[in-house]
C-alpha cells in the first residue's frame, strides 16, 4: 500500500486551475461515430451519446463487450473525431492531444529499456523539466507507489501490479486534470487488483482530477465512481446515469459488503444485463 487508510479521509486538494468550477471538465453532446471499414462497409460505434464530467469527478462506463466504451475515450483525447456532435475539453472543443489529459491502458505501456527510475521520470524529461528536477520528483513519485527498493529495476523484473504501479506513477507525476483509463486492472489477480484500486483512490484524492474509467467489472465500476455511465448494445448510445452515494473515504476490500453497496449493484446490473444478453 501507497499509505494508509487514514490518509484517504485527508482533504482532497483542488486540481490547479483557473477555469469556472462549474465548467465541465468533459462535456460530449450527441456524438455519434461512424467507422468505414477498407471494404467499404459502415459501422456505428456511438448513436447519439452524451457525458458530462465534472471537475474533480470520478465516472466509470459500463456496457457490453464491444459496444464503444473505450470509443468514448479516443473521442476525449482527440485521437478520433466524432461524426457527428461536439466534444469539449474543459469548456473548449477537442483540438489534438491535449497535455492536460493523462491515460493509463490495459496493457503495460513501460519502456522495457529503461529502469523503474528511468520510467517515471521520462514525462517531465519530454516536458521540458530540468534534468535534476524531473528525477526529484520521479524518486518522490516512485516512493509514492511503494516501489523505492525497485527503482534501478527493470520491467521484466517486476510483478504485474509493480508494472501498473510504474504506469500508475508514470501519470500522476504530471498531474493531469483528466485522466483517462481502459480497464488498467483487467489482467491482475483478484488480491493485486483490490489493493491497486485503493492506491488508484489514493492517488486521485490526492490530486483531484476528473477521471473517466472504462472496465467490464460493475463492481470496480461502483467502488471507484462518483457516477456510472450504462452504455447500451451496439450501435451504443446513453441508457442510463447511476449517482453512486457511498461515502468517501472508499477501501475496496469493505465497501463491497456494505448493504448500500449490494443495492445499488443489484438496480444497476438488472438495467445492464438487458444490454449484455442482446449481444
Amino acid at each position: 500500500m501507497i499509505a494508509s487508510s487514514n490518509a484517504l479521509a485527508a482533504e482532497r486538494v483542488p486540481a490547479a486551475n483557473t477555469m469556472n468550477r462549474d465548467t465541465p471538465a468533459i462535456d460530449i453532446r450527441n456524438v455519434s461515430c461512424r467507422f468505414i471499414s477498407p471494404d467499404g462497409k459502415a459501422t456505428v460505434a456511438l448513436r447519439d451519446f452524451t457525458m458530462s464530467v465534472a471537475q474533480g469527478e470520478f465516472c466509470a462506463i459500463v456496457g457490453p463487450t464491444g459496444c464503444g466504451k473505450s470509443t468514448t475515450l479516443s473521442l476525449i483525447t482527440g485521437l478520433l473525431k466524432p461524426t457527428v456532435g461536439e466534444v469539449r475539453i474543459m469548456g473548449e472543443p477537442v483540438n489534438g492531444i491535449d497535455p492536460r489529459i493523462g491515460f493509463v491502458f490495459q496493457s503495460d505501456a513501460v519502456f522495457p529499456w529503461r529502469s523503474v527510475l528511468h520510467n517515471v521520470a521520462a514525462g517531465p524529461l519530454f516536458r521540458g523539466k530540468p534534468k535534476d528536477a524531473a528525477y526529484a520528483l520521479a524518486e518522490e513519485w516512485v516512493r509514492r507507489v511503494g516501489l523505492n527498493k525497485f527503482s534501478n529495476h527493470y520491467p521484466h523484473q517486476l510483478s504485474g501490479g509493480m508494472r501498473k504501479r510504474v504506469a500508475l506513477a508514470q501519470t500522476f507525476i504530471n498531474s493531469p486534470e483528466i485522466l483517462l483509463m481502459d480497464e488498467p486492472f483487467s489482467a491482475l489477480d483478484m488480491q493485486t487488483r483490490t489493493l491497486m484500486q485503493d492506491e488508484l483512490l489514493q492517488l486521485w484524492s490526492s490530486q483531484s482530477g476528473s477521471v473517466v474509467f472504462v472496465t467490464h467489472d460493475l463492481e470496480e465500476a461502483i467502488a471507484l465512481a462518483d457516477k456510472v455511465y450504462v452504455l447500451t448494445a451496439r450501435p451504443a448510445t446513453l441508457k442510463s446515469v447511476y449517482e453512486i452515494d457511498l461515502p468517501r473515504p472508499r477501501v475496496m476490500s469493505e465497501v463491497r459488503y456494505e448493504q448500500r453497496f449490494i443495492d445499488i449493484s443489484r438496480k444497476i446490473w438488472s438495467d445492464l444485463r438487458e444490454e449484455v444478453q442482446m449481444t
